[in-house]
């Protein structure tokens, strides 16, 4: 964006303070994390379970399904602080140590837990045939007398694993796939 990294601070910490529940969150989970790998106990933040066996950190999602971290462990961040690191294949497409923290877990969290709803919608629409999806879009081929809103609450229903969520669905009807 062509900001210094002292003009971009004060937008990061405004950001921060205007969302407080959000990183909040970050932090619970980070110390979840920093006490799983640290202690060998299980933890859980906000039904989000970590526990850690045979030398791996796995964090267990809503749907059940399991993210998985090897040879986690808690070393020194870039700027001198505590972090978590484990190995995986990193920029350099080579397997290395990598490192992460609170913010990025939640990222990795918010990005499998879309993906299982987005299963789980595909299950529930298994009716129709699902051409493919992209991120969050599925691309149906239907008759054109289907009607659209009975697709869009179908996808919308909450999965029995969150019930509490709230999800809404909405769509269109094209003669050939484009990004709305």
């Amino acid at each position: 964006m062509g900001l210094t990294k002292e003009e971009l601070q004060p937008l990061v910490n405004s950001w921060r303070n205007s969302n407080p529940m959000i990183t909040a969150f970050w932090w619970d989970i980070d110390r979840a994390v920093k006490t799983t790998i640290t202690q060998r106990i299980q933890t859980e933040v906000r039904g989000i379970r970590f526990f850690y066996k045979s030398g791996m950190l796995f964090i267990k999602l809503p749907s059940g399904r399991l993210l998985s971290y090897v040879k986690p462990r808690i070393g020194e961040n870039q700027y001198g602080g505590e972090a978590v690191t484990y190995e995986g294949v990193g920029s350099t497409k080579k397997w290395e140590r990598i490192e992460s923290y609170g913010p990025k877990f939640v990222e990795n969290i918010v990005q499998a837990v879309s993906r299982d709803i987005l299963c789980y919608a595909m299950k529930t629409l298994r009716h129709c045939f699902i051409v493919g999806h992209v991120h969050d879009e599925l691309i149906i081929e239907c008759s054109p007398d289907i009607d659209l809103n009975v697709i869009c609450k179908q996808m919308g229903r909450s999965p029995e694993w969150m019930p509490d969520i709230l999800l809404c669905a909405d769509g269109y009807e094209t003669q050939f796939y484009k990004k709305d």
